[in-house]
């Protein structure tokens, strides 16, 4: 905390009334008012403001800018916690919801001295259970050094090596990580390159290397026996027999998602990994030892090999390389560790680091479990491997997890249907732009319209379907008006939006016309004898319904006539709210185009559209002024002061809802552990990584009441209520690999299925 904090909550106390933080923002902050949010971040938890921001603050006499540096003084008030923050409630325990903490580890280390390689190796082990580690992986031979030659075939030298694995399962024992470390050893008279697996003061098993290099600047074969038939084996390690052999998987008692394989440097090199049986034999972490030398280019061939594997086997892959104080005789070490997870590279370490560096994510091994349920050929590459659960032999795995709120360490997306790699998101905004427009060209080629019809809104999603025909049309080389578009103004419609439509469709060069719904939907509310034709504010479902209904009836009776087909603009977002009018209503079209894509994706491609120069700067002027638009159906007249009707006030902010959404449908994570997800994601705008060019204006957090709160609300929306939309919905393109809603696609669900196991597991797991 800092002085200047406490500076500036005492000079909001000293007015009568106190100012409030909310009242304080609006009142003092210049060029734009200042978040309630932001002032408390200022205040209860030491975060400092841009200089600009200072100099306002000294202006109005309340600090200076050397107060943001200096101490607060001994009667400051007491920070505020993160919000609902607690080391008793399971909830804030990461390992409750399926994480695993791994770390990849590259010691100190001299050729050949194993004394000082031993003590070093406990020492990388006690920073990682100080880190909460439990998983940690050594790189190959890290006990004796890799670059040994003929030295490894001393007797004296093999039994020193011995003595030591003796003091690194000692020290191990009240130590809660699971180590996996790289030694010599003998069994049966033959030398093998060995991982060993020590646990809680217990060697647990030993595996050798499968696969020797013997090519080029590798000459293994001189040295060690190769270990691809060792299976049902033992080895005497320390007068102990423990099991020894390639068929091991190592399964935690702890969390029976946690299972171990591993392997050792060429072996993610051959033909054949023997991760590939490991991960069809149920283990969820695959592991590797290496002792790969360092040559250019062969750090992209590591991440090739590995983010390959973690993808194909949905699993996670851990890598630890040998790096400095390695012998470079003839070769050069680069200590290059990372961690894979389906694919995604979810953390590395620092290359050619001259001292030992921990590389640590948490690895979640549920997420991994709901892949692999949802991938059938994962199946049948069991049966085709002749189900090597069945040989394999599993070794209970006893370790010590540190219970309570250690936090999470892993990237956790915001906005997880948003491309989010910085150095590929115009490759990624181009792809989901162009899915929309080559599925949408395809349907104008198979029907050969003479119009495409479309109602513009002045929002959202009508916008981004208008800028996906406008395209679609410019490259099948057909004229801008045949696209006919239709404003249709209701009791709720602003000036703005419909200055909005209307701007939109000249920028376009659209066929444009305006079609006030407002008599028709009188005349409607009339016959039906809704209590609003009586001249009562009554705004309820009908009311609304009305509307959208006459909306879609005008499109699809306008497509009739000029021998096109209606566009429709609903998104995914939308679908899995069932946030639409059924059958004669938005929910139906000739073409959804805007379907497989949620509403936080619109916003960013239309974003993208924008930067990337797509249409006119005219053009984008109007697509920026529907950005920065609140959402909204505009079906409920503005009120006395002028209020709008929000979308996101009665269904919960769409980023949190597309969030909940992308977990649920794509991995099946269960509700309280989206919930943790959310509240590590959102509970705070200065923690993690913001998708490039997200405007600073539009960043929000949440608490994890907030999170509850729409969470329950999507629950009963997306489980319960809305499935029969979504049953009956029109053909439009998956965009996304989070996925899509269509029951001829990625979702098939009953449509009068309840919701009660999901909310009660969100009840009884998540605190209030």
């Amino acid at each position: 905390m800092h002085r200047a904090g406490q500076l500036l909550r005492a000079w909001r106390e000293a007015f009568e009334p106190p100012l409030s933080a909310a009242e304080f923002g609006r009142r003092f902050g210049v060029p734009e008012p200042w978040p309630s949010r932001t002032v408390y971040g200022w205040e209860a938890k030491g975060k400092v403001p841009r200089a600009q921001v200072q100099k306002r603050l000294a202006e109005l006499g309340i600090c200076q800018p050397a107060d943001w540096i200096e101490p607060a003084l001994p009667d400051t008030p007491p920070e505020d916690p993160l919000p609902m923050s607690s080391d008793t409630h399971p909830f804030y325990d990461m390992h409750r919801h399926g994480y695993v903490r791994c770390a990849t580890s590259t010691p100190e280390v001299r050729t050949a001295d194993v004394a000082y390689n031993c003590a070093a190796i406990i020492d990388e082990a006690k920073r990682a259970d100080a880190a909460h580690v439990d998983l940690l992986v050594y790189p190959e031979m890290c006990l004796s050094s890799y670059m040994l030659d003929d030295l490894v075939m001393q007797t004296a030298f093999l039994e020193r090596v011995e003595t030591a694995v003796a003091e690194v399962v000692e020290a191990s024992k009240a130590l809660s990580p699971v180590l996996i470390i790289g030694a010599p050893l003998m069994a049966n008279g033959q030398l093998y390159n060995c991982a060993l697996v020590i646990a809680a003061g217990k060697l647990l098993g030993v595996v050798p290397k499968s696969y020797l290099p013997n090519y080029r600047e590798f000459y293994e074969k001189r040295w060690y026996a190769h270990g691809r038939n060792v299976k049902g084996a033992s080895i005497r390690v320390n007068g102990e027999d423990v099991p020894f052999g390639t068929d091991l998987v190592f399964a935690s008692t702890r969390n029976h998602r946690f299972k171990l394989h591993v392997e050792i440097c060429e072996d993610m090199w051959s033909p054949a990994p023997p991760a590939i049986e490991g991960a069809l034999a149920g283990a969820t972490i695959c592991t590797n030892l290496s002792a790969s030398n360092i040559t250019i280019g062969k750090s992209d061939e590591r991440h090739l090999y590995a983010r390959s594997h973690s993808a194909r086997t949905s699993c996670a892959y851990v890598y630890s390389a040998a790096g400095h104080g390695e012998s470079t005789t003839d070769h050069a070490w680069d200590g290059q560790g990372f961690i894979f997870e389906l694919g995604d590279l979810i953390a590395e370490s620092e290359r050619f680091k001259r001292h030992p560096e921990l590389c640590v994510a948490d690895v979640d091994v549920e997420r991994i479990h709901g892949d692999r349920i949802r991938n059938k050929t994962f199946d049948d590459a069991i049966e085709a491997a002749g189900r090597p659960a069945d040989r394999f032999r599993f070794i209970q795995m006893a370790h010590n997890p540190k219970p309570g709120d250690i936090g999470l360490i892993r990237p956790i997306a915001r906005f997880p249907f948003v491309p989010d790699r910085e150095h590929k998101l115009d490759e990624d905004c181009y792809e989901a732009f162009n899915i929309q427009v080559d599925g949408l060209m395809r349907r104008v080629e198979a029907t050969n319209p003479k119009s495409l019809v479309l109602g513009i809104s002045g929002g959202l999603d009508s916008t981004h379907a208008l800028i996906v025909a406008a395209k679609t049309v410019d490259r099948l080389g057909l004229p801008r008006d045949m696209i006919r578009c239709y404003t249709m103004p209701g009791f709720g419609t602003t000036d703005h939006t419909k200055s909005n439509a209307w701007k939109l469709m000249e920028a376009f060069h659209t066929h444009a016309e305006e079609i006030d719904i407002r008599p028709a939907a009188t005349r409607m509310l009339e016959d039906i004898g809704h209590a609003f034709a009586g001249g009562e504010p009554v705004y309820d479902v009908t009311f609304e319904n009305v509307q959208a209904g006459l909306r879609t009836d005008y499109l699809f009776r306008l497509a009739g006539q000029n021998n096109g087909f209606v566009i429709g603009t609903g998104d995914l977002s939308e679908l899995a709210l069932g946030w639409c009018t059924y059958g004669v209503g938005d929910q139906m079209s000739h073409y959804a185009v805007n379907s497989g894509v949620p509403k936080t994706l619109i916003q960013h491609l239309i974003r993208w559209a924008i930067r990337s120069e797509q249409f006119t700067h005219e053009t984008d002027a109007v697509l920026q002024a529907v950005l920065d638009t609140e959402i909204t159906p505009e079906l409920v007249p503005v009120g006395e002061k002028g209020e709008v009707q929000s979308t996101e006030a009665k269904v919960g902010p769409y980023e949190l809802n597309d969030f909940f959404l992308h977990n649920v449908m794509r991995w099946g994570l269960p509700p309280s552990k989206v919930a943790f997800m959310a509240w590590h994601a959102w509970r705070d705008i200065e923690r993690g990584d913001w998708p490039a060019h997200f405007p600073e204006a539009a960043r929000n957090e949440y608490d994890l009441p907030t999170i509850r709160k729409w969470m329950e609300s999507f629950l009963r929306r997306f489980f319960q209520f809305s499935q029969f939309k979504r049953s009956a919905i029109p053909n439009g393109p998956k965009v996304s690999s989070g996925g899509a809603l269509s029951p001829r696609g990625d979702w098939r669900a009953p449509s009068d299925a309840v919701a009660y196991v999901w909310l009660d597991e969100l009840r009884r797991n998540v605190p209030e």
